[in-house]
């Protein structure tokens, strides 16, 4: 494959901004990148989120919560089985003991037996509980024939949700969607446990105006931990209402104020719980409670997050970091045999289709969207990687690229073929599907010409927006620090990228796949650490090579008590 193109972050404002002057040069010029004229712009306090009135649908959600907890009834939560929809889970189970709710209880769908959403299926076995109540979390917009069965059984439902709404909505007693229709809620990126949060907060003050808490109303910031969890690992956009709740959260982290379990999974990953930063929440902390949901029941993570006890949350924590050692081999396995096959097709990246469909038999399911997310950063298009579902029926995976809605683009090839999918959902860089196994061929050609429709070959280049070159004097401890502090960083609101040419010194792999360097920028006389994770080992080390051109985050490396500036490699070519 071609290698990307390396090009610098256009600046949006000024950076010699009044309000920049007191920064390092480079942190003014980084935020001056990303529209950022003062630091009071990152909306990191709580007083400056977004008011929850806004949100369509939420009075009639807590109108009806409100009699729920007044006439004690049993309200069960329907979650999904990702990181975003188990922090939902959990912080709505959280929150509505903390309110006041006499009997709450969860269900969340095992994908290889219910698939996802509010089903009909998945409604009877929660009438098994009695409830009065259903609320989903992360789900339920698309759930119009699993509501329509709640109805019929009497049970009344509250859709929460952030996922796009198709031309139809459930019938549900109310809807907290910021997505769908009417909703004149800005922050259209919070995800699903965002919304749960907004609603118990507007929850907690209807209660206060009736004067439903005989002491003190309950603190809900304290879930705080979990909704950044959940923000971060869903890959939302940070924008500046998202960027408050995980800084808030980050800092209750960072404090030791987080539950028990979260703090287990920090102590099993190897980080640094008083350093934490988005980053090791979505790289770290996520991708081992997803491991429960992709391999076996999300229901083993959900119990980590309620765990009050730190010792039983721990072993929880170290039979979800198990899980994801499986879940890493299962994929790297299944990625291999995906570069196979493109191998095998002797296609380069003029002749690849523009949307990339992949199938295997042996794929596991739940390790799909992982695996369709590495062969996108490979070849720069949108993938879709399939598995066996039901009899007679293939589920994909969909990772997209800036440009091709990927939930639109399947609405419009369903539009063009009818009956082709049998189902889809997601939003504009992820998204899921079921179609029959005879018809995956179809489907193939049906996708690939929407994708050309929408993008060219120019689009399909990949392109790494850095924000320059550093000087020497910049490569410090002091400096580090600074971009370490600066973020929260995520989606949308990058960490700082740099990129210059080096001399290599020294290289050699470390723990298998991953390459370890000592460099010096030309020109200069510091030598510097940098590392490179999962580099293809058939390519270094190369001792032929003597230049690179790198970019790179700068970071500090921690190690037996000892910290050192260190380059993160996010990209290494020779020159």
């Amino acid at each position: 494959m071609t290698e990307p193109v390396i090009q610098q972050r256009p600046l949006q404002v000024d950076p010699s901004h009044p309000g920049l002057k007191a920064l390092h040069p480079v942190l003014a010029r980084v935020y001056a990148a990303r529209g950022i004229e003062d630091p009071e712009q990152l909306g990191r306090r709580l007083q400056e989120l977004l008011p929850d009135n806004r949100m369509k649908g939420m009075a009639a959600a807590v109108e009806r919560l409100v009699q729920a907890l007044e006439q004690r009834q049993s309200i069960v939560i329907v979650g999904d089985f990702d990181c975003d929809g188990a922090t939902s889970t959990a912080v709505a189970m959280l929150g509505l003991r903390m309110l006041g709710a006499a009997e709450v209880d969860y269900l969340v769908p095992n994908r290889f037996e219910y698939g996802y959403g509010l089903s009909p299926e998945i409604v009877d076995v929660a009438a098994v509980h009695k409830p009065g109540l259903l609320i989903t979390v992360d789900n339920g917009i698309s759930s119009i024939e699993g509501v329509a069965r709640a109805n019929a059984l009497g049970i009344d439902v509250i859709v929460t949700d952030h996922h796009l709404a198709g031309n139809e909505l459930p019938e549900a007693s109310a809807i907290v969607n910021p997505n769908q229709p009417g909703c004149e809620f800005i922050a259209k990126s919070t995800c699903g446990v965002g919304v749960i949060f907004y609603v118990l907060i507007a929850l907690r003050r209807a209660l206060h105006e009736r004067g439903w808490f005989k002491a003190q109303a309950p603190n809900l910031a304290s879930l705080l931990d979990l909704v950044a969890l959940g923000t971060v690992a869903d890959v939302v956009p940070l924008e500046r209402n998202n960027r408050a709740l995980v800084w808030q959260g980050l800092q209750r982290i960072r404090a030791g104020q987080a539950r028990p379990g979260l703090l287990a999974l920090i102590e099993v990953s190897g980080r640094n719980r008083e350093r934490l930063v988005a980053g090791d929440l979505g790289f770290a902390i996520a991708p081992r409670l997803n491991a429960a949901g992709r391999l076996e029941d999300m229901s083993i993570g959900i119990e980590c997050l309620l765990e009050d006890d730190y010792e039983r949350a721990l072993e929880m924590a170290r039979s979800l970091d198990d899980l994801n050692r499986e879940r890493r081999g299962i994929e790297q396995e299944m990625q291999q045999q995906a570069l196979e096959l493109l191998g095998q097709l002797s296609l380069n990246d003029q002749a690849l289709p523009f949307g990339l469909c992949l199938y295997d038999q042996s794929w596991h399911q739940g390790v799909i969207g992982i695996l369709a997310s590495r062969i996108k950063e490979r070849v720069h298009r949108p993938v879709i990687a399939f598995a066996p579902g039901d009899a007679g029926e293939v589920k994909g995976s969909a990772r997209s690229i800036n440009g091709f809605h990927i939930r639109d683009g399947l609405d419009a090839v369903a539009a063009k073929h009818p009956g082709l999918l049998k189902k889809f959902g997601g939003h504009a860089m992820a998204a899921g599907l079921t179609i029959a196994e005879d018809q995956l061929d179809a489907f193939r050609d049906a996708f690939d010409a929407e994708v050309r429709r929408q993008l060219d070959a120019e689009d399909l280049t990949q392109r790494i927006l850095t924000d320059g070159e550093l000087p020497e004097s910049a490569f410090s401890m002091e400096l580090a620090e600074a971009l370490r502090n600066a973020g929260p960083w995520g989606h949308h609101f990058p960490e700082p990228l740099f990129e210059g040419r080096f001399h290599l010194l020294q290289q050699r792999i470390v723990g298998q796949r991953h390459l370890k360097l000592v460099v010096m920028p030309e020109g200069g006389v510091q030598a510097l650490d940098a590392i490179a994770f999962n580099v293809d080992t058939l390519r270094w080390p190369n001792e032929s090579v003597q230049k690179l051109r790198l970019v790179y985050r700068l970071d500090v490396n921690e190690f037996r008590g000892q910290r050192t500036l260190q380059l993160m490699v996010d990209q290494l070519q020779p020159c």
